[in-house]
């Protein structure tokens, strides 16, 4: 990607509803293996959650591996291969270092992202309990829509960072910083498709929760892919 390159290009508004279409459309060529990528993980997650503290390290170290990997799994499906369920573990194989600091970077932003809710909740329960009346608990609970809204606005320039790369490093090579910061800028030139891509994918969340969550088993991997698509869509692949 060259200098002029930076950020990728922008691309129109329907493209949002596109990436989701598309990812369907990778969903659709291997369904069988989308699906059990998504026990695996999700069995992974549920272990991962019974080691306290270490547990939710290691979930944010390793799914930007697994998400390079799949990344790799997508490209090979798009140019006419097979979808593996050895490409979930293909980032331990390619890129591993630069996919863990990724993971790193997201603790890290996590971390920003609680920083400032810990401390609004905190000053509202203080000032809740030396009040001790209705006005302190109204202040309790403006602190917690404070935090809510604080959290919000640190949390959607993190996603941007984030939601690309993975597949920066795996597919193009870059180094972990360059990535975040393409992913950034990427995310920021397509502010109109992916507005509608946000609301889609909410909708369909929404909706695949209904019947015990099991419309995740399709929705997972239309996420996924649809990463794929929107990241071709907007980078290119080499």
């Amino acid at each position: 990607m060259g200098e002029s390159m930076t950020g990728g290009r922008a691309v129109g508004a329907g493209q949002g509803w596109t990436w989701i279409a598309e990812g369907f459309a990778l969903f659709k060529k291997a369904p069988g293996i989308w699906i059990a990528v998504v026990v695996i993980l999700l069995v992974i997650a549920i272990v991962l959650a019974f080691i306290p503290l270490l547990g939710a390290v290691a979930s944010f170290l390793l799914m930007p591996v697994f998400v390079g990997g799949l990344m790799l799994g997508c490209r090979t499906l798009q140019g006419g291969g097979e979808l593996e369920l050895g490409h979930l573990f293909a980032g331990f194989k390619e890129q591993t270092g630069n996919l863990l600091v990724i993971g790193a970077l997201a603790i890290a932003g996590w971390v920003i992202v609680m920083l400032p809710m810990v401390a609004i909740v905190g000053t509202g329960a203080i000032v809740a309990m030396m009040r001790g009346d209705a006005a302190g608990a109204a202040a309790l609970g403006g602190s917690f829509l404070l935090a809510w809204l604080v959290a919000m606005a640190i949390s959607i320039p993190i996603y941007m960072a984030l939601w690309f790369a993975p597949a920066l490093v795996a597919l193009q090579g870059l180094a972990p910083i360059a990535a975040v910061k393409e992913s950034f800028v990427g995310c920021l030139k397509n502010v109109a498709p992916f507005l509608i891509y946000g609301i889609v994918l909410l909708v369909l969340g929404i909706i695949a929760a209904i019947p015990l969550g099991l419309g995740w088993l399709v929705l997972g991997p239309v996420t996924i892919a649809s990463i794929y698509v929107a990241y071709r869509d907007i980078y290119g692949d080499a």
